[in-house]
C-alpha cells in the first residue's frame, strides 16, 4: 500500500535529524550519541629515562646551587664518634632511705665495713652468682682459669686468678649489694662479717642457661640463721615502728622495704649478668674480627671479614643503640671508609645502618648507600647484600623532621634500585608502597610555615619519583589505589603549586596511574582536582613537560566520565584556560613549521614520524574539547564558542595530515562532535561551507583515518541544503559510493549517513542508480546487516527515501529487486537476533537495536517492494 506524503517525509528525515513527533528513550539517545559522538585516544607523554642516576634529572627546573648534590666526597672524618655512644638502657630511681649522720669518731668507725676473705676452702666453692656466667664461658673455650689450692696452704690467703674484667665486675657486684646491706643492718660487734654465699651444684649453670638467676643470700655470724625460701629468720619478727635505731641496737628495718630492695637487687643482678655476658661475647666473637679489619689490606678479604663481623653482631643482639662497646666498634668501622671501594662501603653502610646510627653518622651512611647505587653495575651486589631492607628501616623508624636530609638521600638510593627490575620486586614484596604512603602523609602534613617544609620538595621529588616505577607493577598500583594515593598526591600537589620540579614528578606519577581506568575513577572523585589543575596550567603555562601531563590526565578523566566533564566545564574559566593554551601552542608550532618547511624535507619527515612539543599539547588539548563536547550541555556551549570553534578550524587550514596525522584528525573529530549539536547559536554551523572547504583536502588524502573523519563530519553537515549542494556541486557523492565496497562497517556506517541525507531532496535522488549505488547498498546490507542492526537501518532508510514516489520496484531497484526482497524476509525473521554468538548484555542489546531500530523500517520497505513487484526468486540468497 503506498504511504501518505506526509508519511513519507516523515519516513524521508536526514539521518541525525531529531525526531519530533516521538520523544526519544534515554537509552534511544545515547545510542544515537554513541555513533555519533566520539572519545579520542592518545598516547601518554614519553617520559626518557634519565641516563646518568642523579638525585635530580638534567630537566628539572632549579639549578644545581639550589639542589641538594649527587656528586660529594666521603671519608672517615664525615662521621662523627660523639655521635656513636651507646643509649643507657638503666632508669635511675630515687632512695628510698635516709643515709645515717655519723655523730662520733666511733659511729663512723662502726659504720665501716670491710669483708674478710672465706675462712675455709669450702667457702671459696660458695661463689656468688655475678661469676656464674664465668663458668660457663669458660666452659666454652676454657678462656679463663683457676688456681688450684695445695691443702696446706693457708686458707685467709687463698686467691682465684680471674681476669681483671671479671674482677672488677664481681667487686662492682658484690659492693653494691653490700653498700646496700650496709646501711641497713645492724652491727653489735666489729667481729660481725658478711659472708656472701650461694647454692652451688652441678645443675647450678644449667639454672643460669635457663635464666634463672642466683640469689644473693646474706647471713651474719653468730645468730643469725636463714631460712630455706632465702630470709634472715629474724625477718619473721615483728617490730614496732618503722625507724632504725642507730648500731648496736637491736633493732632491723620493715618487712616491706626488705621485699623491694631484693627485687631491685635481683633486676640489678639481672643486668650485670647480661652486661657481662655481653663483655664476653664481644671478647670472644668480635674482638678477633676487629683485629683482622685493622691488618688486612686485601679488598676481598676486607669484604667477607665484614660479612662475617655482620653475622656475628647479629648473632650477639648487637645490632642498635644499646651496645655497649658500639662506639669502638664504629671507630673501626668509619676508618675503612676511606678505602675507595663500592663492594666494601656497600659492607660497611650496611652495618654502620644496622647500628642506628643517628645525626651526622646517618646521613653520612645514607650518602654512602646512595653513592653506592648510583653506579648501575652494583645492582646485583646490592641485590646480594639486602641494602633495601636497611633503607627502608630508616624511614621506617627515623625520626623525619630532624633526619630530613638523610631521609632524602635514603630515598634517592631506593628511587635508584626501582629502575632495576628485580629490585622492584623486592619493595613490594618488603612493603615498600605502604612505607613510601605514610611518609607521603608525613610530608603533607607539614604546612609551608615549617622550618623543614622547602627541604621536603626535593625529599617528595625522589619519593614521587619511586612510586611512579613501582606503578608498573599491578600489586603496587592496587595498594596504590587502597592507600588513597589519588588523593594523598593532590594534597601534596596543592601544597608546592609553586615548586614547578615537585609538580612535574606528582603529575608525571599521575598521568601514569589515569591510564588506568580504577585509579582514574579514584583520582576523579576528588573533587578539587578539577580546580588545581586548572591552577597548575595557568601557573606554569609554558612548561610544555607539566602541561602535556595535565592535559593528558584531564583528557582521560573526561574520556568516560560524564560527571567529570561537567565539572571541569563547570570550574571558574576552564575553557578560557583551555583557548589560552591552545592559542599559545598554535604560535609556537606554526612558527615551529615555518622554520621546518623552509629545512624541506628533513624537516618535514621528523615532523611526521615524531610530533614536536608544541604539537603534542595540541593533540591533547583538542582530546580534551572533544571529550568534553560529549556532555549535552557542554558540547552546545562549546558548539557556540567562537574561540573554540575558530582554532580547530585553524588546525585544518595550517596542518596538513602529512606533517601531523594525529593532530589533524583529533581536530577533525572534535569538529566532528560539536557539529552534532543543531543550535541557534552553532558557531560550525555559521561556518558549514568552509569547513566543508577543509574536509575535502582530508578526504582526498591517502589516509583512511582521516578519510573516515571527514565522511563522520560530512554526515552531520549534510544536514543543512547547504552542504548537500556542495556535495553534488564537488562530486563528493561518487566518493561516498565508493565507500560502500569497504570493509569497514564504521566508514560504511558513515559513508551510508551522508547518503541517507543526500536523498532527502527527491531531485537528487538519481544519483544512486547512475552510481551502482543500489547494489553497493544492498551488498552492505547482506554483509553487515545481521552484525550491525544500526546499519541495517541506515540502509533501510536510505532506500526508502529513494524509493519514494516511485511507479514500481522493478524500475526503482532495477535488477536487485529479488534479492532485496529476499534479503529483507530473512532479516526479518524474529529468530535471526537470537541465533547470533553473543550472549549476556551484548546480546540483549543487539536485539534492542533489531526490535527498535531495524524492524520497523524494514518491514515497511518490503511492504512497499512487494506492492509493486509480484513474483518471488526460486532459489533464496544466503545471508553470509
Amino acid at each position: 500500500m503506498q504511504a501518505s506524503e506526509a508519511e513519507n517525509t516523515k519516513k524521508a528525515e536526514p539521518l541525525y535529524w531529531p525526531s519530533v513527533a516521538k520523544q526519544k528513550t534515554c537509552s534511544e539517545i545515547i545510542n544515537e550519541a554513541r555513533n555519533v559522538l566520539q572519545t579520542v585516544e592518545t598516547r601518554r607523554p614519553f617520559t626518557p629515562t634519565d641516563g646518568q642516576r642523579k638525585l635530580f634529572g638534567s630537566g628539572f627546573s632549579q639549578g644545581p646551587q639550589n639542589r641538594p648534590p649527587s656528586v660529594f666526597s666521603l671519608r672517615a672524618s664525615s662521621f662523627d664518634l660523639t655521635e656513636s655512644r651507646p643509649v643507657s638502657g638503666v632508669r635511675l630511681s630515687p632512695l628510698d632511705h635516709k643515709p645515717i649522720v655519723t655523730t662520733s669518731a666511733k659511729d663512723e668507725d662502726s659504720s665501716v665495713f670491710l669483708p674478710k676473705p672465706p675462712a675455709d676452702a669450702a667457702e671459696v666453692r660458695k661463689v656468688s652468682s655475678a661469676r656464674a656466667c664465668l663458668s660457663r664461658t669458660a666452659s666454652l673455650g676454657n678462656l679463663f682459669s683457676a688456681k688450684v689450692v695445695p691443702p696446706g696452704q693457708n686458707k685467709e690467703k687463698l686467691d682465684l686468678e680471674v681476669p681483671a674484667m671479671m674482677m672488677h665486675n664481681l667487686g662492682r657486684s658484690n659492693n653494691n649489694c653490700l653498700a646496700e646491706q650496709r646501711l641497713y643492718t645492724p652491727f653489735n660487734d666489729e667481729s660481725r662479717q658478711l659472708i656472701c654465699n650461694e647454692r652451688i651444684s652441678r645443675s647450678g649453670s644449667e639454672d643460669f642457661m635457663e635464666g634463672r638467676a642466683g640469689r644473693f643470700l646474706f647471713q651474719l655470724r653468730g645468730d643469725r640463721s636463714v631460712n630455706s625460701d632465702g630470709r634472715f629468720a629474724d625477718e619473721e619478727q615483728q617490730f614496732p615502728g618503722d625507724q632504725m635505731k642507730k648500731p648496736g641496737t637491736n633493732s632491723s628495718w620493715p618487712r616491706g622495704s626488705s621485699w623491694k630492695r631484693r627485687a631491685t637487687g635481683l633486676e640489678d643482678e639481672t643486668r650485670i649478668n647480661e652486661g657481662e655476658d655481653e663483655e664476653v661475647f664481644w671478647r670472644i666473637k668480635i674482638v678477633p674480627i676487629l683485629h683482622e679489619l685493622k691488618k688486612k689490606d686485601n679488598i676481598e678479604d676486607l669484604c667477607l671479614t665484614c660479612t662475617r663481623l655482620y653475622q656475628a653482631l647479629h648473632e650477639g643482639n648487637m645490632l642498635g643503640k644499646r651496645f655497649k662497646r658500639r662506639r669502638e666498634l664504629l671507630k673501626t668501622l668509619y676508618k675503612l671508609v676511606d678505602i675507595d671501594s663500592d663492594p666494601l662501603c656497600l659492607k660497611l653502610a650496611k652495618i654502620i645502618l644496622a647500628m642506628k646510627v643517628d645525626g651526622k653518622n646517618l646521613l653520612s651512611a645514607c650518602k654512602l648507600a646512595f653513592k653506592i647505587c648510583r653506579n648501575e653495575k652494583n645492582d646485583d651486589m646490592v641485590q646480594n647484600d639486602r641494602l633495601l631492607g636497611c633503607l627502608l628501616e630508616v624511614l621506617r623508624n627515623e625520626d623525619l623532621q630532624k633526619n630530613n636530609e638523610a631521609f632524602l638521600y635514603c630515598m634517592g638510593a631506593i628511587k635508584l634500585m626501582s629502575g632495576n627490575a628485580v629490585l622492584l620486586n623486592e619493595m613490594v614484596n618488603k612493603g615498600a608502597v605502604e612505607m613510601l604512603m605514610q611518609l607521603l602523609k608525613q610530608i603533607n602534613n607539614i604546612k609551608e610555615n615549617d622550618i623543614y617544609f622547602s627541604n621536603l620538595g626535593h625529599l617528595l621529588v625522589q619519593l614521587t619519583a619511586t612510586l611512579r616505577n613501582l606503578a608498573e607493577l599491578p600489586p603496587a598500583r592496587c595498594q596504590l589505589l587502597c592507600g588513597g594515593a589519588a588523593s594523598e598526591l593532590c594534597v601534596a600537589l596543592e601544597q608546592r603549586v609553586s615548586d614547578k620540579d615537585v609538580c612535574t614528578c606528582i603529575v608525571r606519577m599521575l598521568s601514569k596511574l589515569s591510564s588506568y581506568s580504577d585509579f582514574c575513577a579514584a583520582l576523579a572523585d576528588c573533587s578539587r582536582c578539577y580546580i588545581l589543575f586548572l591552577a597548575l596550567l595557568n601557573k606554569h603555562q609554558k612548561q610544555q613537560d607539566l602541561v602535556v601531563r595535565i592535559i593528558f590526565i584531564l583528557g582521560n578523566l573526561t574520556a568516560k566520565n560524564n560527571q567529570a566533564r561537567e565539572q571541569l566545564f563547570k570550574e571558574n574559566g576552564s575553557v578560557n584556560t583551555l583557548i589560552s593554551l591552545f592559542q599559545t601552542y598554535y604560535e609556537l608550532d606554526l612558527n615551529a613549521q615555518t622554520w621546518y618547511h623552509d629545512r624541506e624535507g628533513e624537516g618535514k619527515k621528523h615532523l611526521k614520524q615524531y610530533p614536536s612539543e608544541a604539537e603534542d599539547v595540541l593533540i591533547k588539548l583538542i582530546r580534551v574539547l572533544a571529550n568534553l563536547s560529549i556532555h549535552p550541555s557542554v558540547g552546545a556551549a562549546l558548539a557556540a564558542a567562537h574561540r573554540v570553534v575558530e582554532l580547530l578550524v585553524t588546525v585544518l587550514e595550517y596542518k596538513s595530515i602529512d606533517d601531523c596525522e594525529e593532530l589533524v584528525i583529533n581536530a577533525a573529530t572534535a569538529i566532528n562532535n560539536l557539529s552534532y549539536y543543531q543550535v541557534d547559536s552553532s558557531v560550525v554551523q555559521d561556518k558549514k561551507l568552509h569547513i566543508a572547504e577543509m574536509l575535502l583536502k582530508l578526504l582526498m588524502s591517502d589516509n583512511m583515518d582521516g578519510v573516515v573523519e571527514a565522511v563522520r563530519v560530512f554526515g552531520n553537515l549534510s544536514r543543512y541544503p547547504e552542504i548537500c549542494d556542495f556535495i553534488m556541486q564537488k562530486k563528493i557523492y561518487k566518493f561516498m559510493i565508493a565507500l560502500l565496497d569497504s570493509k569497514n562497517q564504521d566508514v560504511c556506517f558513515s559513508a551510508c549517513g551522508v547518503l541517507l541525507n543526500l536523498t532527502v531532496d527527491k531531485n537528487r535522488r538519481g544519483f544512486l542508480m547512475e552510481e551502482g549505488g543500489i547494489g553497493k547498498l544492498v551488498d552492505c546490507l547482506q554483509d553487515f546487516g545481521p552484525a550491525d542492526w544500526q546499519l541495517a537501518c541506515l540502509v533501510c532508510k536510505t532506500l526508502w527515501n529513494y524509493s519514494e514516489n516511485s511507479p514500481s520496484a522493478a524500475s526503482c531497484f532495477g535488477e536487485d529487486t529479488g534479492t532485496l526482497l529476499v534479503l529483507l524476509t530473512s532479516l526479518l525473521d524474529e529468530k535471526l537476533p537470537l541465533d547470533c554468538s553473543l550472549t549476556g548484555d551484548v546480546r540483549d542489546c543487539h536485539k534492542l537495536h533489531w526490535e527498535r531500530e531495524f524492524k520497523p523500517v524494514a518491514e515497511k520497505l518490503l511492504d512497499r517492494i512487494q506492492s509493486h513487484h509480484s513474483f518471488l526468486p526460486a532459489v533464496p540468497i544466503p545471508l553470509f
